[in-house]
Order: structure tokens, then sequence, then C-alpha cells
């Protein structure tokens, strides 16, 4: 008989509670949690993707997701307690002082997080999940390229703190203005250059920018992209590096963390058959 899969197991899930709320540009919000499981995730990778889960109006607990063993599959919880399911990515653990940082984009209260975000009391509740275990971000490189809107500010963050000294590239970050810029830590060489856009979700300059690099041409060098933005944004920079620049699959990530007009829910199928594209 074939022994079926945990998928459970593989992941570490806790509800946890709004500490303090902090603008630290005028579109980005960041959300300081706290409570007794945080301990629980310092051995996920800060810039790793996770899931949250924000419950409805007027409730403050969470009703998680069941794995069912049998059929292999998630059962959902009723609707009336079902929480709203996001993608994010946390920007620290702080085991010592009990906090977990995750970082939101402030664009109203069109979508539950950012809703979320900026309108919960302290005390409030929000879930999360994270993979159990350490998860490598990027392969050891020469140069890299890292290329993402606002939504990849918190995982482009990660990578550049953690780059070593040695390591040179160029990072291309898209925010609304100069006022959103954020101070972002590299002990490495990449050069980060910010692109203001008032309009993201009309259009992009990255894709421009990208093309417009200096990127490296000597087959000796070892290099490596991460690109995570809009779903229009991701697919130009993946054709342009696979069809034009003629990088390998192996030279780079790229990711869709949204879809101009869709919600994360209605656009995942797209996104990931684009993540899947050749």
């Amino acid at each position: 008989m074939e022994k079926k899969e945990n998928i459970a197991a593989q992941f570490v899930t806790a509800t946890l509670y709004l500490k303090s709320r902090e603008y630290i540009t005028p579109h980005y919000i960041r959300i300081r949690l706290t409570g007794d499981d945080v301990y629980k995730f310092s051995i996920a990778t800060v810039g790793v993707n996770n899931k949250i889960y924000i419950p409805p109006a007027g409730l403050n607990e969470i009703h998680y997701p069941n794995w069912d063993f049998e059929a292999e599959r998630w059962d959902m919880p009723p609707v009336e307690v079902r929480p709203a399911i996001r993608t994010y990515t946390h920007r620290g653990i702080d085991v010592e002082k009990n906090e977990m940082i995750i970082d939101f984009v402030a664009h109203g209260d069109n979508g539950p997080a950012s809703a979320w975000a900026m309108h919960a009391e302290p005390g409030a509740a929000l879930g999360v999940t994270m993979r159990a275990k350490e998860t490598e971000l990027y392969p050891k490189a020469d140069w890299y390229l890292l290329v993402g809107d606002a939504t990849a500010i918190p995982v482009l963050g990660a990578i550049l703190e953690d780059l070593p000294e040695d390591a040179e590239g160029v990072a291309y970050i898209e925010v609304e203005s100069e006022a959103d810029e954020q101070d972002l830590k590299t002990k490495s060489k990449v050069q980060l250059k910010w692109i203001h856009n008032p309009l993201a979700g009309e259009g992009t300059f990255l894709s421009d920018a990208v093309r417009q690099a200096d990127l490296p041409e000597a087959m000796e060098i070892r290099k490596f992209a991460y690109v995570a933005a809009e779903f229009k944004t991701v697919k130009a920079v993946r054709q342009f590096l696979r069809n034009e620049a003629f990088w390998t699959r192996e030279e780079f990530y790229a990711y869709s963390y949204w879809k101009s007009g869709t919600s994360e829910d209605g656009s995942e199928v797209d996104r990931r058959s684009e993540h899947q594209e050749k």
C-alpha cells in the first residue's frame, strides 16, 4: 500500500497578534506581531513566501484549513469563519523580543491584507504558516540581477542583506515615488537603483530598465536573476532574459506576485503557468 504524505507536517502554523503598526514609507506598513509561538518560526528563512490568514470582520480567532490525511487535500472551514488566505513574505523574526515582522503595501481597502494592515487594532489575530525548514533564496553567483516592484521589497531586501561582499550586480526596484524608497542594507557591491512609477497598476518601467542594463556576457561569469513583480512585467523580463539575453532557466527565478485587475485567488492559475514557462 502506498504511504500517504502528511503535507501539514511540512509547515509550522500559529496564531500571532498585532503588536504595533508603523508606516515606514507613505505606502508601506511594517506590522510587528507577537505571541507565544513566535519561536516556532525561527528556523524559517527570511524572505521566503508564506501564508497569512485574515479572519472575517468581527472575528478575532483563526479557523485554519485541516489536512485530510485520507483524501490528501485541505478541507476549508465553514464560509462564515473562513479566513482570507494571502501570500506574504516575513521581513524578520526576533525571538528575544518575541516578534515577527511582516511588511505590507498599503493600497487601501481593496484587498483583505492591506485593509487588515491599515485598520487592525492592537491584539488583532493573524494566522501565519511557514515551511518548517531553511530554504535557499538564491544560488551562489558572481553577478546578480534583482528586479521587483513594491510587493517584492521584503524578499529583495532579504537577498541584499545576505549577499556576500564580493557579489556584484544591479537591483531595480519600482515604487510610487522617492518618498517610498527604503534604506535597504547590503555589504555586497550590487548597485541599488530605484524607479518611480505612480501608476504601477497601469504599466511599469522595470522591463525597460532590464533591457538597458549592462548584463554580463562572459560565459565564465556565474550570474543569477531574481524577478518578482506584476504578471506582465515578469513575463516581459522572463522573455527578454531567455530569448534575447540567452540566459538559461537555471540562471534566473521569475514569479509574478500579482496580476493587475485580478485578486490573488483569481490570478493564481495564470501566475503559476507563467512561472513554469520555458
